[in-house]
């Protein structure tokens, strides 16, 4: 099932979308990336990812605005999101929650946590 499951990685700093690249296509999933906010959004809306893994703060769009249109959207609005993010701040991380994200993880983060947290999420989809 893993093979089968896409997950649209959305982050501007090309160096940690590349590790998380690598680190879930090691993990057998297939992967898809977007450098800022609106070309997640974009890319979610013609790729339909099973998982998005998202950063708040990009050009163009930043994560909340992602997850506001995202929550507007009737085709998307069941689209897991995680947060990945610097922000570490309780109202960023309450309003992220809030605002439909499925989990929230601070950066720096353990990579091999970040697999799990995926994996929790993609089962919990899977089993509703």
């Amino acid at each position: 099932m893993i093979a089968e499951t896409t997950i649209l990685v959305a982050d501007d700093d090309e160096l940690l979308r590349a590790l998380l690249e690598h680190r879930l296509r090691a993990n057998g999933y297939n992967v898809i990336a977007a450098s800022d906010g609106q070309e997640a959004l974009d890319m979610a809306r013609s790729h339909h990812p099973d998982l998005l893994v998202l950063d708040a703060m990009m050009p163009a769009l930043d994560g909340f605005a992602v997850l506001n249109a995202l929550q507007e959207d009737n085709e998307l609005k069941a689209l897991p999101v995680l947060m990945l993010t610097a922000l570490r701040g309780e109202q960023d991380i309450v309003s992220a929650l809030d605002q439909g994200a499925s989990d929230y993880i601070v950066k720096p983060f353990l990579p091999d946590e970040l697999i799990s947290r995926i994996s929790r999420i993609l089962k919990k989809r899977a089993d509703q």
